[in-house]
């Protein structure tokens, strides 16, 4: 199924994107990881569905390490994946791009004004027409409800790697991941009961809350003390060479691990569901590519250099799973069609971004420097 084809197709794009990461201090470091990038990504995801399905007291055992439906053990590889990119964030750039209002106009009409309503549409035209008769009518309806609550709710914490990976601007997609995580506050609940015809639907305060202590300020923190007092008592050279470099290399580490992670804990759905998932899948893929590249030509209308046209599109693009998880347990409860769909959204994400990441590099040409 589409699930499959996708993973597949990743593979060759993480050869193709590379991990971005190069110094004169750390391309050689690096060497092992970006040359067999490819293989590494489809030995983790086949780790991480083996794992999962030869012993699933593991993966339960796993799945209850949360806090406010977040993962504590994916937080912990995200933790390791977005801390080496804010230790090379200049900050004094960060206040500077809070005072650039176009990216942020475009991500915030993309993510409020377009988004939902074009993921409301691809779930009724996948689920409601194109499969119909494939799945029963009250099934295919929650998917639907499953992929809305995921289309309203903007990604705040993995973009730092897929912007980072596509050479964007790092201090404009950390100001509009914090954008996002205010705007969901107000907007979420609003969006979501409009699109699904359902009045009282709560904020999931808990899991916003601690997805951005977590994936936000803690990283944040710890980047700006580290560069601040690295740089003051050793010097930018010393920085370099002996922090940002090693940190890299544990980055790409950190990617590798959440996968087998992801796939430990919602693997089983692939072999359990395979039609099902491809099915959800190909309307959250359709979703994703038609508002990116709204976003992309929008910047380049704009007059946008690359560097923020490519984070404003593909922060546009992603989505925050597990508030969509969240709202969807709670309306739906756990094993509902809902809180399913939510989960698909899950093992797209990595795919499906690193596609963009090889597109948004493949296109750079068409933006001015």
């Amino acid at each position: 199924m589409y699930i499959y084809f996708n993973l597949s197709a990743s593979n060759f794009l993480l050869e193709k994107v590379g991990v971005g990461m190069e110094t004169k201090g750390s391309s050689k470091g690096l060497g092992i990881w970006e040359k067999y990038l490819t293989l590494w990504v489809f030995l983790c995801i086949i780790i991480g569905i083996g794992l999962g399905r030869l012993f699933p007291g593991f993966s339960v055992t796993l799945s209850k390490l949360e806090v406010a439906n977040v993962s504590i053990p994916i937080a912990v590889c995200l933790f390791w994946m977005i801390y080496p990119i804010m230790v090379q964030i200049d900050f004094r750039r960060v206040a500077i791009a809070s005072r650039t209002p176009k990216p942020i106009a475009a991500t915030l009409i993309a993510n409020w004004g377009i988004k939902p309503f074009t993921m409301a549409f691809f779930a009724w035209l996948f689920l409601g027409v194109v499969f119909k008769g494939l799945i029963p009518e009250e099934t295919a309806l929650q998917y639907r409800a499953g992929m809305i609550l995921l289309g309203v709710a903007p990604c705040t914490a993995m973009v730092l790697m897929w912007s980072y990976l596509a050479k964007g601007n790092m201090a404009h997609t950390l100001v509009m991941c914090a954008v996002n995580s205010l705007t969901m506050v107000f907007l979420y609940a609003p969006m979501a009961g409009l699109l699904l015809g359902i009045s009282g639907i709560s904020i999931p305060w808990a899991t916003i809350a601690f997805s951005v202590l977590i994936y936000i300020c803690i990283p944040l923190a710890a980047g700006y003390f580290t560069r601040t007092i690295s740089i003051k008592r050793k010097g930018l050279g010393w920085f370099n060479e002996r922090i940002v470099a090693p940190l890299k290399i544990v980055a790409v580490i950190a990617l590798l691990a959440t996968l087998v992670l992801v796939f430990i804990l919602q693997g089983y759905v692939i072999v359990n569901l395979p039609g099902a998932i491809g099915m959800i899948a190909i309307g959250i893929f359709a979703n994703i590519i038609l508002v990116f590249t709204l976003s992309y030509v929008v910047a380049r209308i704009l007059g946008l250099g690359y560097e923020d046209a490519a984070p404003t599109a593909i922060i546009a693009g992603s989505n925050h799973f597990e508030v969509a998880i969240a709202v969807a347990t709670t309306l739906f409860g756990v094993k509902s069609g809902a809180a399913l769909a939510t989960v698909v959204g899950v093992l797209t994400e990595v795919p499906i971004m690193l596609f963009l990441v090889w597109l948004c590099k493949k296109t750079k040409v068409f933006f001015r420097a």
